[in-house]
């Protein structure tokens, strides 16, 4: 259903970008990534990355070295990211990974005195982009639909190599009669099994979409694919979301993977359905019966998208504010988002934090480090800043700011291991 994946990357910013465009690319490296203050050298090791929006629906990657305090204008100290370079990006140990829209070319960047330069690439045949997984050092597992028959299909990737070790489809249900499309919306793995969850979407009407108001769990053998079991499950739809745009789901210290479900009228659009977190205990292939924290029927009361873990069983969610927009054409644009602090285990919410009511439908826009949650926040009264949310002695302060032509915050991620 690529239409509604067109329709879901407007929608968490409501802007109609020349995405569509295709760039010709010859090889060179274009350069992006830039630390105010910072020499050339230092942007090599540069701790975290920033993907900013601007005014002009132009987005900028800007590597920095400090989240705690200071100013950046992106205008300043770098160039805008190509069309064909978007926010749906994988980093991990100094490396970008990004699936170029349209060409369907997967390309690893680093940054080099100050520019992000493309290392290595390979073509992704008949692959429409949904969630990644690392299951190994090297080894980056991309699930998502065939472009064809939105059926799952997946590619297994040596990325240091940058070539593809597997590949093929998932041995999942496939879309029959109303139902046109599949949305993978989480993958994880326990040893030699891997738990895909995905539900189905019936053909789009009228210009929207909607979802089944089923949800599945597969488990399948790794590295075949091949199915072992699969779940169905009611009490809510949509599960995790794509994970390169937002992160919906996590693994607590004791193995317990948790999922939050994105029915919201941004996401699943099957509003009626709850938005609830699910668990899958550590020595089970199916979710917990017994457990399902409705953060609709809570004082949240509203439908959230992002979830984040801060450790010891607290978490943190981005619920929408619904009394504050009027529907998709102002989703994105109208500050309304509130961060909730959550009680995983009890199934409680603790507080709301006390930030400004935040812009934009879907961001990664929360890095935990050890004690110390930033948060990045785009309010046009309060300014665009990365907070500070301090764990243990719960309190709030401002850190850096992202001034000029900054409007929306899209990421936030450690680009450097053991940053800290």
């Amino acid at each position: 259903m690529v239409s509604k994946k067109k329709q879901q990357h407007l929608l968490s910013f409501g802007i109609q970008k020349s995405w569509w465009k295709v760039i010709v690319w010859i090889g060179m490296g274009f350069g992006v990534a830039a630390c105010h203050h910072a020499p050339d050298k230092k942007q090599r090791s540069l701790p975290y990355s920033l993907h900013l929006l601007d005014k002009n629906n132009q987005e900028y990657i800007i590597g920095v070295d400090n989240l705690d305090s200071g100013i950046i204008y992106p205008e300043q100290v770098t160039e805008m990211l190509p069309d064909s370079v978007s926010r749906n990006i994988i980093i991990r140990d100094g490396y970008y990974y990004h699936l170029r829209r349209r060409s369907k070319i997967f390309t690893r960047y680093q940054l080099q005195n100050g520019q992000l330069k493309a290392i290595a690439a390979i073509p992704l045949n008949d692959y429409g982009e949904e969630n990644y997984l690392w299951v190994g050092k090297d080894s980056l597992l991309l699930s998502g639909l065939n472009t064809a028959s939105d059926a799952g299909r997946y590619y297994l990737l040596n990325t240091q190599k940058m070539t593809v070790i597997a590949s093929g489809a998932f041995d999942i249900t496939r879309p029959e009669g109303i139902y046109k499309s599949a949305s993978i919306g989480f993958v994880t793995k326990r040893k030699d099994r891997l738990l895909v969850g995905y539900t189905f979407h019936p053909a789009m009407e009228n210009g929207t979409y909607t979802t089944s108001d089923t949800m599945y769990v597969a488990t399948l053998k790794f590295p075949s694919m091949e199915r072992i079991a699969v779940e169905k499950e009611w009490r809510s739809t949509y599960p995790g979301g794509i994970n390169t745009i937002q992160r919906n789901d996590f693994t607590d210290e004791q193995g317990n993977f948790y999922f939050m479900t994105c029915p919201g009228i941004a996401m699943g659009h099957h509003p009626t359905a709850p938005t609830a977190i699910l668990r899958i205990p550590a020595n089970s292939m199916g979710t917990d019966k017994n457990y399902f924290f409705n953060l609709s029927a809570s004082v949240i009361h509203n439908h959230a998208y992002g979830l984040w873990y801060l450790g010891n069983g607290r978490a943190l969610v981005r619920a929408e504010r619904k009394d504050l927009f009027t529907g998709l054409s102002d989703h994105y644009s109208v500050p309304h988002f509130e961060f909730y602090l959550l009680d995983i285990e009890k199934q409680q919410v603790i507080k709301k934090l006390p930030l400004p009511l935040d812009k934009g439908t879907r961001k990664e826009c929360v890095l935990v480090n050890g004690n110390t949650a930033y948060i990045a926040v785009n309010n046009p009264d309060s300014g665009n800043y990365i907070w500070k949310y301090d764990i243990q002695n719960d309190r709030l302060s401002k850190g850096l700011q992202l001034s000029g032509v900054t409007d929306f915050i899209l990421r936030i991620d450690r680009l450097q291991p053991g940053t800290r």
